[in-house]
């Protein structure tokens, strides 16, 4: 709170004590112009409100609605202060009752838009709440309140409804009020409890008024006066705390969450109670029924929320978090069912990824779960209408079709097939007919991963992936720049030899020869490898062996013979000016001479420690200026095209 604003407050609440000693009797308080004074302390707190109005933008026409009320309230006052003080039986309605009468209808639109500016994002089950507390507390002050004034109303029409206006305005707002707090979770700003502590005030002052006033007994100026004027001081302050952020409100913990319903609602339940012994309006009566039937509704959404709770705990217990397929739990289940079946005839087939572990140790474990949720779409988008589709955890997927049917399963493996830039994912599997070769669940899962296993064993491309990712790895070891060079040769090499028409095996030759193509680079000199500048002439003799070391790297796997001969041929010249052979022309394996053309355009366009890397565009004219020369001008033209291709792909 600001200092001027604090400062006010500070001395209207000040002054408010002293008057209440005094109304009290307390010897020694002072005597003076009291009769005056609470006009200023009202005052000064409607002034408050309506600088915070000009002060605070979002909050303006809350704090107008609000400043407005209070001072229609010290207008209706006054005129009671100047003409109707010492009158023991003031005339109702007077021009007084006018200016209170306003004072809610201000309030409640004020404080309403305050509220809806603070407060956003309450559970349904939090509005009951509010709406059970408006009721019970509502229900209390029309048994107390209203009876009273009922009992001793009388008068013409007008008196009669100007009499009953006020308990029921009250009974409006501070069932408002109560409602909003509980609705809240009991957890409202310090600018909501001043405002709430505002119109417990304005009400228990009028209720006494009421009920003395029905009674004979209120005189002006008593102790219960003070009521009235503080609701001014608790406005103000209000006005004037900090604005908190806009912030949606948590469910309360369960305990809270159920005590605060039941509490209200054994006031209503105790207002109805009391109607049974004696006499009471239908208003009461009505009001505390109306909290009983909100807690029985409260009762039907908890039920309702909890069986929502349970359905999502029993499809989280059978989901798989990642990919949204059923987990390993979900397929027990499914087994189970389809061997109760009379005449089930149906395939169970695990499959695990291959080239799974490489790609999350190239792209990172983000990219893998964003890899397994595709993988997991496409899987579940080629069994639909046929079958399930299961994550059995890790890079383990499962389907269970509803027929044996071989089309349909290789339809299953391809669909966990992706490949890109600098990796390709595939897949082994193993399959079993349920219940020709399976007897139940259990047994079904054994012989299936038995079959996956085997299978994995038995692949002719296992053995030599594994000889290539283990000399790819020391390549990267020993220097991490060479495997970025050859992951992008690599994949320029695999485009060229598409472009080129080559069969399937000989594309995944060309690649993976491309990968090696530096492999023997490993037992170069670092002091050669890493040189800032030119090599001399013995330093050259040094690095054109790397083809030769890399070719007896290779060959140490029988399976990678065809790309052994690639990499030895990789730094031939199509003019025959290369080594190690001096091969020319067609005598060049294709491969190498792919190689040769995808090596060259990567080390123009890539910087070094010496040089920059040329423009894409430029590089590839040198290479045709080189074509017949250096490089094959049939690979060199293949190559235009996939570059051509690439560059298309990635502006669409």
């Amino acid at each position: 709170m600001a200092i001027a604003p604090r400062v006010l407050v500070v001395l209207c609440a000040g002054w408010l004590a002293v008057w209440q000693l005094h109304a009290m009797g307390v010897a020694g308080m002072p005597t003076g112009p009291v009769k005056w004074m609470h006009l200023v302390v009202m005052g000064v707190g409607a002034a408050l409100c309506f600088a915070r109005a000009v002060a605070e933008r979002r909050e303006r026409l809350a704090w107008t609605l609000i400043a407005t009320g209070l001072t229609c309230w010290v207008l209706g006052e006054t005129y009671f202060t100047l003409v109707l003080w010492n009158d023991a039986s003031p005339p109702v309605p007077s021009p007084a009752d006018i200016g209170y009468l306003l004072l809610p209808p201000f309030l409640f639109a004020g404080i309403a838009l305050l509220l809806r500016e603070r407060v956003s994002g309450l559970p349904r089950m939090l509005w009951v709440d509010g709406v059970t507390s408006a009721l019970a507390v509502g229900a209390v002050s029309a048994a107390v309140v209203l009876q009273q004034v009922l009992d001793a109303v009388g008068g013409d029409r007008l008196a009669v409804a100007t009499n009953l206006a006020y308990p029921v305005a009250d009974l409006i707002l501070l069932g408002f009020m109560v409602g909003a707090l509980a609705a809240g979770g009991w957890r409202g700003d310090r600018t909501q409890w001043l405002l709430m502590a505002g119109v417990t005030s304005f009400w228990l002052s009028d209720s006494l008024y009421l009920v003395l006033t029905a009674r004979g007994t209120w005189v002006s100026g008593g102790p219960f006066d003070a009521g009235w004027w503080a609701t001014a001081v608790f406005f103000g302050a209000a006005a004037w705390q900090p604005v908190q952020v806009r912030v949606a409100v948590a469910r309360p913990s369960s305990t809270r969450a159920i005590m605060t319903p039941v509490a209200f609602a054994l006031l209503g339940l105790s207002v109805l109670v009391a109607g049974s012994v004696g006499r009471l309006n239908g208003l009461a009566i009505v009001l505390a029924a109306a909290s009983l039937a909100a807690v029985m509704a409260r009762l039907i959404l908890t039920y309702r929320e909890n069986l929502a709770m349970l359905d999502v705990s029993r499809e989280e217990a059978l989901t798989d978090s990642l990919t949204g397929l059923g987990n390993r739990r979900s397929l027990t289940t499914d087994l189970e069912r389809a061997f109760e079946e009379p005449v089930a005839r149906r395939l169970l087939a695990i499959f695990d990824l291959d080239g799974f572990k490489h790609y999350n140790d190239s792209f990172g474990h983000p990219a893998g779960d964003a890899l397994l949720q595709r993988l997991g779409v496409s899987l579940a988008e080629r069994v639909a209408g046929c079958g399930t589709a299961y994550r059995m955890g890790g890079d383990e997927f499962c389907v269970l079709l509803d027929r044996p049917d071989e089309v349909l399963l290789a339809g299953c493996a391809a669909a966990l097939h992706e490949s890109g830039e600098g990796f390709s994912i595939g897949c082994s599997h193993g399959a079993v007919v349920l219940a020709d070769e399976a007897h139940d669940p259990s047994d079904a899962l054994r012989i299936a991963d038995k079959r996956l296993y085997a299978g994995k064993r038995s692949g002719r491309t296992s053995i030599p992936d594994e000889a290539k990712e283990v000399m790819l790895r020391i390549l990267v070891e020993s220097d991490p720049e060479l495997g970025t060079h050859v992951g992008d040769v690599a994949d320029l090499a695999e485009r060229v030899a598409l472009a080129l028409g080559l069969a399937g095996d000989e594309v995944q030759h060309v690649r993976l020869a491309a990968e090696l193509h530096d492999v023997g680079k490993v037992a170069i000199p670092d002091e050669i490898l890493r040189k800032p500048g030119p090599l001399d002439d013995d330093e050259w003799e040094f690095m054109r062996r790397h083809t030769l070391i890399g070719e007896r790297i290779i060959t140490a796997s029988p399976g990678l013979a065809p790309v052994a001969a690639m990499v030895r041929s990789s730094h031939e010249r199509w003019d025959g000016s290369g080594y190690p052979d001096a091969l020319a022309g067609d005598a060049i394996p294709l491969g190498a001479r792919i190689i040769a053309v995808c090596d060259a355009y990567d080390a123009m366009t890539k910087d070094r420690a010496y040089r920059s890397g040329m423009d894409p565009q430029a590089a590839a004219q040198e290479l045709s200026h080189c074509a017949g020369s250096q490089f094959d001008p049939q690979v060199v033209a293949a190559f235009e095209v996939a570059l051509r291709e690439s560059v298309a792909v990635r502006a669409a």
